[in-house]
Order: C-alpha cells, then structure tokens, then sequence
C-alpha cells in the first residue's frame, strides 16, 4: 500500500512505510524515481535539512537522513526507473 510523504513540500508516493518514536521520530520508507523526477529527487536529498510531513499520521518533524540507498545510480536514461529507500530522523 502507497503512502504520501511530503518533504520540503516535495509529495512522494512511498510504500513499505514505516515510523518509529521513542525519543525521535524515525521515518523510513521506499519509493520509485523515474528518469522525469531524478533531477528533482536528487536535489532535494542534497540538502539534508527537511520539513517532514506524514499525512496520514498527522505528524510533522525536522528531519536529516540517517540512510540512504537506491538500486541504479544512472537514472539519465529516458524510462529508466530506480528504487530508492530511504531513512529520516528527527533532528535533535
């Protein structure tokens, strides 16, 4: 089941969603990224300083990656689509 992620005010479609809070929320999650959405995707990871909003947990938090891992590093390829998972913490 697909999940809606917003960061940065960035929506992204995720799915095998998953949240944890002891003292910090720890979000994680997977999501497609097609050739259209690799420079934007890309760019918005760079920055590593997030509004994180969960939707349908009505959470929100400040967030920095904490792991980071996609199947294909070349996604300049018209069609190409890569697999992307990703794990946000809360920042302090």
């Amino acid at each position: 089941m697909q999940q809606k992620i917003i960061i940065n005010d960035y929506p992204i479609e995720a799915k095998n969603v998953q949240l944890e809070h002891a003292d910090l929320y720890k979000l994680t999650f997977d999501f497609i990224v097609t050739h259209e959405q690799y420079h934007n995707i890309t760019t918005l990871l760079y920055k590593n300083d997030f509004n994180v909003e969960v939707p349908n947990e009505n959470i929100q938090f400040s967030a920095v990656i904490s792991n980071y891992s996609t199947s294909v590093t070349n996604l300049y390829e018209a069609g190409a689509e890569g697999d992307f998972h990703l794990e946000l913490i809360e920042k302090e």
